[in-house]
């Protein structure tokens, strides 16, 4: 991957970090289920952090033209399925979705998988350790937070099903 390369994806990511940001914010405001609210305004404060971290060493490549020493390259990691978990077991039912709140999983599924993929894409095209390394945990999160996503659409979709699921009830008596 050449410098310019480099430059057009990073700002690729930086645009698309910001897009899922306000997506993911629009849905907290938009959605009344508290698991829902939590997940995406979760979601929307680890895309600002990775805008953030882009934006510092788009900056610091851009002055520099090689991949900087000093911009933070670490990302706080957030488990967003154990606060999904958390707010649910605080609920005393099953709180009503909407069609929109499913779509908006949907949605957010899609461009999750499709971010850890760019991700992964960036990884193997560097030869940078520092670099593969950055982009490889960017990936990871991408990949965890697609994962949470379809952990809540089932939530959202079948309540009994997931609270069965994860409770790991036995048909033996036990």
């Amino acid at each position: 991957m050449n410098d310019r390369e480099r430059l057009n994806a990073l700002e690729m990511a930086l645009h698309n970090e910001m897009d899922e940001r306000e997506f993911y914010l629009k849905h907290a405001q938009r959605t009344t289920n508290p698991v829902g609210k939590v997940m995406f305004a979760r979601i929307a404060d680890e895309e600002l952090e990775h805008y953030q971290r882009l934006k510092e060493l788009y900056a610091a490549w851009k002055k520099t033209e090689k991949w900087p020493e000093t911009v933070p390259l670490t990302v706080k990691r957030v488990n967003i399925k154990s606060i999904i978990k958390d707010t649910i077991n605080q609920i005393d039912e099953a709180a009503q979705s909407s069609d929109d709140d499913l779509k908006a999983i949907e949605i957010a599924s899609d461009f999750e998988a499709r971010g850890s993929e760019v991700y992964a894409e960036l990884r193997d095209a560097v030869e940078d350790p520092k670099e593969k390394a950055f982009f490889d945990l960017l990936s990871r999160i991408e990949r965890e937070h697609y994962l949470s996503l379809k952990d809540a659409e089932q939530y959202l979709k079948d309540p009994e099903s997931w609270f069965a699921g994860k409770e790991r009830h036995g048909l033996d008596g036990a």
